[in-house]
């Protein structure tokens, strides 16, 4: 079975990454995170990405307060970075930095 990754866009695979390594970002945390290699990135391109991963089930969403909401990977975000992982590593194989 493929992976379910692959229907994914590069962007949207780099939110799950960003999101997986932080504990319940924000909109704001996740694009302050990837504008710091990315460059700019709109309002309008981050939350249709977002809720298009919330969507096919990647991640959810929850409240922090009234104006802020957070995200955080499923089971089915978890697996499929799992996932990607082991078939990219079946290509790449990069020498530890030490």
């Amino acid at each position: 079975m493929p992976n379910p990754l692959f229907e994914l866009t590069s962007f949207q695979r780099d939110l799950l990454y960003v999101i997986s390594g932080a504990e319940k970002p924000s909109g704001q945390e996740i694009k302050k995170e990837l504008q710091s290699s990315m460059g700019e990135i709109t309002h309008g391109r981050l939350y249709p990405n977002l809720d298009t991963l919330v969507e096919r089930g990647y991640i959810e969403k929850g409240e922090s307060d009234r104006r802020t909401n957070f995200y955080e990977l499923t089971e089915k975000g978890f697996a499929g970075l799992r996932g990607r992982r082991e078939w990219e590593n079946r290509y790449v194989d990069l020498p530890s930095v030490e």
